[in-house]
């Protein structure tokens, strides 16, 4: 037992009360990924028709599904509860072929990636002899097995590192770990732009398979060394399906346990890059004039970036309250935004120039978006 003294007041404290075994692997943050348990879904939870120029962000928060050239298939993207048993997670990202490609073209290729920004990453110590390793984990699922390739790839510096794992028992939940050496040649940008983001790829055309995979390290970013040669094609069958979850990428050269987030605290996180408004959300303004509304939104959290906004056109889906008249409109219309407020206007007959407002969105389907992903 320990004795410590306060003024007059003596107390007695068991020394392991404060022992600092107690605070061993008690790291905040550790996982570069956001959103790594799949539970924030701000845009949809699911989006069908992924294929023919459909690159960008659909469902579960900060995974983009990108493609290139001009591949014939279709997945359906969704937020599953399809999870593995007994690890706490409660959904997963899945991709459902739907328009199967039995042979992607040269120039073809789709994968699922995140991006972080450079100024996040600055501990990594990269473009030093000091360069962090860092490790990969993630629980995947897939009835295709066989070979597919994560490569992480330096933006900003046109460099890259690829791996390969396997999907060994089909349908089956697997937990894969891949860890890579840090890069002592190149440093990120110390800013809010895009420096380093892992890719998983489903398929790609011979462009990207037809070289010498970029395994032994940072290397000049060549397009035939990005993929294996023995990477799957997932979209060749429409029973073909990959989901993950779990995802954690940390420094260092082991994976430790996924760290959970209160959804608060994930919601935030996601929040940076994609804030949405829907039903029921009220906002304050005034009348510009007779029949112009402005209303003033402020973010909970500012974004990474001044965004760009995209409005849903319902019919009488804004319900616009003034000087004890009730109006609509169908629209949103950005009147000056930037990352820590917007400003948007509403065109509605019969107002009064100068009088005050409140708007209120009253249509489930109703979707506004302050987009600044990477």
């Amino acid at each position: 037992m320990a004795i410590t003294r306060i003024g007059n007041i003596a107390n007695t404290i068991p020394d392991d009360s404060i022992s600092n075994s107690k605070f061993t692997d008690i790291v905040n943050f550790k996982n570069i990924i956001i959103n790594g348990d799949m539970s924030i879904a701000q845009r949809a939870t699911s989006a069908t028709g992924l294929g023919n120029g459909d690159t960008g962000y659909h469902t579960v928060d900060r995974y983009k599904f990108q493609e290139v050239g001009a591949p014939t298939f279709e997945f359906t993207q969704s937020q599953s509860t399809d999870v593995p048993s007994g690890q706490g997670f409660a959904n997963s990202l899945k991709m459902d072929c739907t328009t199967a490609q039995g042979s992607l073209a040269s120039g073809d290729a789709f994968n699922i990636q995140q991006g972080f920004e450079g100024q996040n990453l600055q501990y990594l110590k990269y473009g030093t002899s000091s360069a962090e390793s860092l490790t990969l984990s993630f629980w995947v699922k897939s009835n295709k097995t066989g070979t597919y390739t994560v490569e992480f790839e330096e933006t900003g510096n046109a460099r890259h590192f690829c791996k390969t794992y396997t999907i060994d028992s089909a349908s089956t939940w697997e937990k894969k770990t891949i860890t890579i050496s840090g890069d002592t040649v190149s440093s990120l940008a110390n800013d809010n732009t895009l420096e380093l983001r892992p890719i998983w790829w489903l398929g790609a055309g011979t462009n990207w398979t037809s070289g010498t995979l970029a395994t032994s390290g940072w290397s000049s970013q060549t397009t035939a060394n990005r993929v294996s040669s023995s990477q799957v094609n997932l979209a060749d069958d429409t029973s073909n399906e990959w989901l993950v979850t779990g995802v954690q990428l940390e420094a260092g050269t082991t994976a430790s346990d996924f760290e959970f987030l209160p959804v608060d605290v994930n919601l935030a996180r996601c929040q940076r890059y994609l804030l949405t408004f829907g039903n029921s959300n009220n906002f304050i303004g005034h009348f510009y004039a007779t029949n112009t509304v402005n209303a003033s939104i402020y973010f909970p959290n500012k974004l990474r970036a001044d965004p760009t906004v995209s409005c849903t056109s319902l019919t009488n889906s804004i319900r616009v309250y003034s000087a004890g008249v009730l109006r609509y409109s169908s629209t949103f219309a950005d009147n000056g935004v930037t990352a820590e407020q917007g400003e948007l206007s509403a065109s509605v007959t019969g107002g009064t120039a100068g009088n005050a407002l409140t708007a209120n969105i009253n249509n489930g389907g109703f979707l506004l978006q302050f987009d600044a992903e990477l």
